[in-house]
């Protein structure tokens, strides 16, 4: 009876363990507000033409790179190469320092993966 039971319940736990864990990674992919999301289609839009493929390309982009990085570290890796931008010894701090590399670096292997599946795979 007890074998009966466990197994009764070891199935309706996997599953539930297993939802748990695409809701968690929908989430992850879903963290990028409104604002950022939109910003950034705009932004491709403007680069690669104000087009329904664009459109969809670019929100395919996003996704992907949603699915990639989490919005903290896009947020970080965005602020430096703002403050990149910038003059005097503040810009020369973000522009020289390692870490600060390694943060664009992470942002711009997670754009060349969305680039991939979206422009290159087919959108």
């Amino acid at each position: 009876m007890f074998r009966t039971l466990v197994e009764r319940l070891a199935l309706p736990a996997l599953l539930v363990a297993g939802l748990a864990g695409s809701l968690q990674a929908a989430e992850l992919e879903n963290d990028y507000p409104t604002e950022t999301r939109a910003d950034y289609i705009f932004g491709c839009m403007a680069a690669n033409g104000q087009s329904r493929e664009s459109l969809s390309r670019c929100s395919c982009s996003l996704d992907a790179l949603a699915s990639i990085l989490p919005y903290d570290r896009y947020v970080q890796a965005s602020t430096v190469l703002s403050m990149r931008q910038g003059i005097g010894q503040r810009a020369n701090e973000f522009k020289s320092t390692k870490v600060f590399d390694d943060k664009v670096a992470e942002l711009r292997r997670a754009q060349a993966e969305a680039e991939i599946r979206c422009y290159r795979g087919g959108a």
